[in-house]
C-alpha cells in the first residue's frame, strides 16, 4: 500500500513539474494564430482548431471501443472463444 502511494506521489510530482513546458506551447500557438488573424489568413487557425478537436476526440473514441469490447465479452464463460 505504501508503494502505491509513493508511486502516485511521484506521478503527481512529475505532472506538476511539466506544467511550465505546456504553458509555453500554448503561448506559441496563440501567437501564431494571432499573427495569422492580423494578416487575414485563416488557414493556420483552422488547422489549430482541427488539431484541438482531434486531440479532444481520441480519448472518447478509445473509451467507446473499450466499452464495446467489454460489452460483447461480459457474458462469455471463461475459456470459451
Amino acid at each position: 500500500m505504501k508503494r502505491f502511494f509513493a508511486s502516485l506521489l511521484l506521478i503527481v510530482m512529475l505532472a506538476l513539474g511539466s506544467i511550465c513546458s505546456s504553458y509555453a506551447q500554448c503561448a506559441m500557438c496563440k501567437a501564431v494564430a494571432k499573427s495569422n488573424l492580423d494578416s487575414h489568413s485563416n488557414a493556420v487557425g483552422k488547422g489549430i482548431n482541427r488539431g484541438v478537436l482531434y486531440l479532444l476526440a481520441i480519448p472518447y473514441v478509445l473509451a467507446g471501443v473499450g466499452g464495446v469490447i467489454w460489452y460483447r465479452n461480459r457474458n462469455k464463460p471463461v475459456g470459451v472463444q
